[in-house]
This record gives structure tokens, C-alpha cells and sequence, in this order.
């Protein structure tokens, strides 16, 4: 299949756009990044053209010629399937592929949702939630999942230098963003060790390093 069809709506902090970007520069596919900026304008999500793109106005959406593909998980999975040679984002056998998705799913699925921008502002404007106490349920939330994380890859052998084995995929590509998260709560990832040293690991690789916040084309440092 053809990769120069790729657009990719996305917003330089979201976890789940991030987690496609670094999926996109694993697999070596060329995209257009159409970014949707969540806070100006009130949230350019909610604006008609976007919801009629995606009903729950939300990011990433993958536009691959005329498809759209939603949800960040099923996308990074549409795109090991449509590019099966390519790098692939997912091991090769049932037993480790449940494994991998067990571990990203505990981010994008159990972590996640519950310090996501939507979550955080229906606290502060629906119930007036003060700052401190929305950040204490954020942290509160991240430690939970991040306490589980940390405990299955210690102790599972087929842990490598990258949550499974020594090449980073799906499960790595949720793992980066949300210790950004946590740093931005103000927690010290220093707690979660073999999750700190997976993420050394892949931050030193260029698919990485591309697909971070800062080097995004609506990152504020470059709009400023």
C-alpha cells in the first residue's frame, strides 16, 4: 500500500496522537500532520466539520486516502496490517502479541482516560474542582497504573530493552507519552525504574525523537 495517502489530525500534546506519530516513524511511513488545536477556539475538536469527521471529537484520526480509521490502538494495528513489512509494532506469536496489547491497553485504557484534557476541564467547569485537587487525582491515577506497569515488565522475562524483547513497539509507543504526563503532573518517574530505563532506551532512537511534542509543526515554540 501506498503511504503517501497518510494524514494524521493531530495535536502536538495529546498522548494518543503521540502514540500514532511514533508508530508512523517506526514503520518509516510518510504523513501529513492536519493539526486540530484542543483549547483555541474553544476546541477546534468540537467544531462541526471535525465531529462529522470524528463523532467522539477526539484525536488522532488517520485519514488513509478516503478512510478514516479512529482510536490510536486501532490505528497503530490498522497500520501493521496494511504495511505488514515494514517494522512491525506487534511480536509475532498470540502469547506475545496478548501480552503487548495487555500492556498498552493498561495505559490507553485504565491510565489514560482518566487525566485526559476532557476528563480534567468537565472538573473545573461543571463541578469547579480547585487545581490541586484535579492534580491530585491525576497523579493519583497515573501512580496506580504505572505501580501495575512497572510490576509486569520487572518481572516477566521477555521484557528486554524495550517492554518486549529488544525492539520498541506498541506497548512502547503508549508507554513514552504518559511518563511526559507524569512529568507535567510533577512526578518522578525515578519511582518506576525499569519503566525510566525502557524510556532511555527509546528516546535515543531518531522514530522517537520525531515524533515528540516539541518537534511538532503546531508546537507553541514554533507558532510563537
Amino acid at each position: 500500500m501506498s503511504s503517501t495517502e497518510l494524514e494524521l489530525y493531530t495535536y502536538w500534546r495529546s498522548s494518543a496522537a503521540w502514540r500514532v506519530r511514533i508508530g508512523l516513524e517506526l514503520k518509516g511511513l510518510a504523513y501529513v500532520a492536519r493539526p486540530v488545536h484542543l483549547l483555541r477556539d474553544g476546541g477546534q475538536q468540537h467544531a462541526a466539520d471535525y465531529a462529522a469527521l470524528n463523532p467522539q471529537q477526539l484525536v488522532p484520526v488517520l485519514m488513509h486516502g478516503r478512510r478514516a480509521v479512529r482510536q490510536s490502538l486501532a490505528i497503530l494495528e490498522y497500520l501493521d496490517e496494511a504495511w505488514p513489512d515494514s517494522v512491525p509494532l506487534l511480536p509475532g506469536s498470540a502469547r506475545e502479541r496478548a501480552r503487548v496489547r495487555a500492556l498498552a491497553l493498561l495505559v490507553a485504557c485504565d491510565v489514560h482516560p482518566l487525566n485526559n484534557l476532557r476528563v480534567l476541564q468537565f472538573f473545573e467547569q461543571q463541578w469547579n474542582v480547585p487545581q490541586p485537587e484535579r492534580e491530585e487525582w491525576v497523579r493519583h491515577w497515573i501512580a496506580e497504573g504505572l505501580d501495575a506497569l512497572e510490576a509486569l515488565v520487572a518481572e516477566d522475562p521477555s521484557t528486554g530493552a524495550f517492554c518486549h524483547g529488544d525492539l520498541p513497539g506498541l506497548a512502547d509507543c503508549c508507554l513514552v507519552p504518559q511518563l511526559y504526563n507524569a512529568r507535567r503532573f510533577g512526578m518522578d518517574v525515578g519511582a518506576w525504574p525499569v519503566l525510566a530505563r525502557i524510556e532511555q532506551a527509546c528516546q535515543a532512537l531518531p522514530a522517537f525523537q520525531a515524533a515528540v511534542p516539541e518537534a511538532q509543526p503546531d508546537t507553541p515554540a514554533k507558532n510563537a
